[in-house]
């Protein structure tokens, strides 16, 4: 053996030494990356040919191998790392011969690019990449940060490090409104890194705190490291446990889970939002500590003139606490006594069939004994009784169409049991009400008439769905019983919209977090799937930037509201009418309201193309569209090429040798460990984007093959990517502002400022580790 060390060993030694001096080359990496594939590979098959690579594999004709799969240990759970006393033979690791591997490789990569980049199942999820890039490239060009970094600098200037602050609160908005982490640490190093300095502010904590805010794009959703992540992660955790529960004995993994073994990328956006602001809370409370700790190197900054009406503690309390927190408290109340609720009355044609069991129950023994010590005794007891009580009933009943007359009866039962206020009006007319108690406190000077016009129309609208609208009540008859509260209500809004624009935080605030509210709501609330909530947030980020373009050019964007509210009026339509115009009888009012969906859709449409000509016009869309296209042909060439050296990888069993490496380990929670581990320091040397690629569908059958909750390891796996664009030399956040920041501020200084935030990274995932609920709780929320 060459160097002491088996072939493979000395494979996967030369595929990282080839990556990494592809990298290093200087080089895109993109190609760099299919670059090493090839040269790995006619390095091993050299090698493997010359006879210098020999692998020591396990001799699986020897009686020792053969008595230990006739004790029923499984031939997937015997390695040379778990038994290392079994005979070996030598064998070269190309076992077919390089040919054969490279035969092999080439139709391989044709049927991973099919499935993968073409047109596999995970291609819709992929074409959010592209939506999200765009949308964030947008809204860095539309100027978005150089407004919220001079706003939130008023608000927490003040305060000891509270320039420090401001920076994390804007990272953490531009997080979830971009994702775009060059875009987001060069802006905010030209914006707030020369006047932190300019307020004598340590230059290892201005450029530490600029650099990690930035990278929580990672994290916070919409990112698209969960974009990528999730799409592996899905077909990873469904193969492993396939695997797991054939190997205990079960037919497949709905069997042995009682669960289909599923994760979807708006699980994952869910289970994010929790880790994204602690980390940023993480940030702000470091600043803030080192302030006090140290204040003459984060010195507070004399408060600087607001636009906006001066507002009193008592006329805060009241319109800013109390009034909202009796809205949503009532709404909440209400809704726990059932006055507020569902009004559906929606039947099925066919009765429902019998509900199965919580598990299943005729299995093999051996599968019944693994159940049993994953699910525990008292879970199987109640299957089997739940079992025992649907053959007693006679057996599974299977559906069937209901009469009329059965029909009648239970359209009958959910009218009764509907509640008196449908929870569409009362979520709409509450959000009303929100936005005109805010508006009255912002402006507590102003005429209240219009404000008291406005709750007029929404307590008539809650008064009007009592008494007037039954569940029984067309959409169209609906909408005449509130047309009258509607228009007070819009009325009052409309006024308080012009009041709230007057605030400057409102002002800058309110445009981005409205498109936030619409991607992310849309996703987190089951409405739809990542990639139409994308292309909605890319739309919405278009209509933003021209009208932010027009405003500054000194013209109305009177045309880019009408298609915001052309966006609404569609989306309000198509949620209340039945827009099916192919059924036998359309009623009147779906005709209708089919023709004003689509006219909303055709003028939104006008709207979207009107922000496209403007943006083109002032010299923004060019450089939006050539970046869009630079970032999403680099993501799928980097797809493309880490296909390629996965395969490399797999061809001469590199692959297998790793995940027998740690399957050796009787522990699930050391073998995590290990690969959080390896996955920490490659981050000093790998982007997220070839670790996504290259390491995780390696180490991803072992660690998702385990008890742990995908939704976690996931979200574990990238914080500590997100760690790889801090870790000195090679954090890619570390470069990008070594670019923008002045001659005064040296490497040196950033280096030193980024540590305490790769130390905060740490203790964000020791904290992730110790209480796991943080990620899983929302998900368990959402799903329930």
């Amino acid at each position: 053996m060459l160097f002491g060390l088996d072939g493979v060993e000395i494979g996967l030694i030369i595929i990282f030494l080839s990556l990494f001096g592809g990298i290093l080359s200087g080089f895109p990496v993109a190609f760099a990356i299919g670059g090493s594939a090839v040269i790995s590979f006619s390095i091993i098959a050299g090698l493997d040919s010359a006879g210098y690579l020999v692998h020591q594999a396990i001799d699986t004709s020897s009686d020792a191998y053969n008595a230990l799969i006739s004790s029923g240990i499984h031939a997937d759970k015997i390695s040379v790392f778990r038994n290392p006393d079994l005979p070996r033979i030598a064998q070269p690791v190309f076992e077919r011969g390089w040919e054969h591997a490279m035969n092999t490789i080439l139709s391989f990569i044709v049927n991973r690019m099919n499935e993968r980049v073409l047109a596999g199942a995970s291609i819709e999820t992929l074409l959010a990449v592209l939506m999200f890039v765009l949308m964030g490239i947008t809204l860095e060009r539309s100027k978005i940060a150089n407004d919220l970094l001079t706003t939130m600098a008023r608000v927490f200037g003040p305060l000891p490090g509270g320039l420090a602050v401001s920076v994390v609160v804007v990272g953490a908005f531009l997080a979830a409104s971009t994702g775009i982490v060059g875009a987001t640490v060069v802006t905010m190093g030209l914006l707030s890194l020369p006047t932190m300095l300019r307020h004598n502010y340590s230059p290892e904590l201005a450029t530490g705190v600029i650099a990690a805010s930035g990278t929580l794009g990672q994290i916070i959703p919409p990112s698209i490291v969960i974009v990528l992540l999730g799409t592996l992660a899905g077909d990873l955790y469904s193969a492993a446990q396939e695997q797991r529960a054939q190997l205990v004995g079960c037919s497949d993994a709905l069997t042995y889970l009682g669960e289909a073994a599923v994760v979807s990328v708006g699980t994952l956006f869910q289970a994010a939002i929790l880790p994204g602001i602690m980390l940023a809370f993480l940030y702000g409370l470091y600043a803030f500590g080192y302030a006090l700790v140290k204040p003459h190197k984060a010195p507070p900054v004399p408060a600087m003139e607001t636009t906006g009406e001066k507002i009193g503690r008592k006329g805060a309390l009241t319109w800013f606490l109390l009034a909202p927190a009796v809205l949503i408290g009532g709404m909440f109340l209400m809704g726990s006594f059932g006055v507020v609720g569902s009004q559906a009355i929606l039947v099925d044609s066919y009765s429902d069939a019998t509900e199965s069991t919580s598990l299943r129950t005729n299995v093999s023994d051996q599968c019944k004994a693994a159940i049993i010590e994953l699910h525990g005794q008292e879970k199987w007891d109640a299957a089997v009784a739940q079992q025992a009580a649907i053959d007693a009933a006679g057996g599974a009943q299977a559906s069937h169409k209901l009469t009329e007359e059965e029909l009648v009866a239970a359209t009958d039962a959910k009218v009764a049991a509907a509640a008196p206020i449908g929870s569409g009006i009362a979520i709409f007319f509450t959000f009303m009400a929100l936005i005109l108690v805010f508006a009255r406190g912002i402006a507590p000077s102003a005429d209240p008439r219009p404000i008291l016009i406005g709750l007029a129309g929404v307590a008539l609208a809650f008064i009007a769905d009592i008494a007037l609208i039954t569940p029984l009540s067309t959409p169209g008859m609906t909408t005449l019983y509130l047309l009258i509260p509607a228009l007070l209500t819009f009325y009052g809004v409309y006024h308080a919209a012009i009041r709230l624009g007057k605030n400057e935080l409102l002002a800058v605030v309110f445009p981005p977090l409205v498109l936030i509210i619409a991607v992310l709501g849309s996703i987190l609330g089951g409405i739809t799937n990542p990639t139409p909530a994308a292309a909605l947030g890319a739309g919405g980020a278009i209509l933003l930037a021209a009208y932010r373009k027009l405003k500054d050019e000194g013209g109305t964007g009177k045309i880019i509201i009408m298609a915001t509210f052309a966006i609404i009026v569609m989306i309000l339509v198509g949620v209340n009418f039945d827009l099916r115009m192919n059924r036998g009888t359309v009623p009147f009012e779906d005709i209708l309201a089919f023709i004003v969906a689509k006219g909303a859709y055709l003028f939104a449409m006008f709207g979207i193309l009107y922000g496209c000509v403007v943006l083109y016009r002032g010299a923004v869309l060019t450089p939006i569209v050539r970046e869009t296209a630079k970032v999403t042909s680099m993501v799928f060439t980097i797809l493309i090429g880490s296909q390629l050296l996965n395969l490399v990888v797999i061809s001469f069993g590199g692959e297998e040798y790793i995940q027998d490496f740690l399957k050796s380990f009787d522990s699930e929670m050391k073998v995590f460990l290990i690969v959080m581990v390896v996955l920490f320091f490659l981050g000093f040397v790998l982007d997220f984007l070839e670790i996504i690629y290259i390491v995780i569908p390696i180490v991803g059958p072992v660690i998702y093959g385990g008890t742990f909750d995908p939704k976690w390891v996931t979200i574990m796996i990238a914080v500590n990517l997100q760690t790889s664009f801090l870790t000195p030399p090679f954090g890619f956040a570390l470069f990008y502002l070594r670019g923008v920041a002045p001659p005064s501020v040296t490497t040196g200084h950033i280096y030193r400022g980024i540590i305490p935030f790769v130390l905060i990274q740490v203790v964000g995932l020791a904290l992730l580790w110790s209480f796991p609920s943080v990620v899983t709780i929302l998900p368990n929320l959402f799903a329930n």
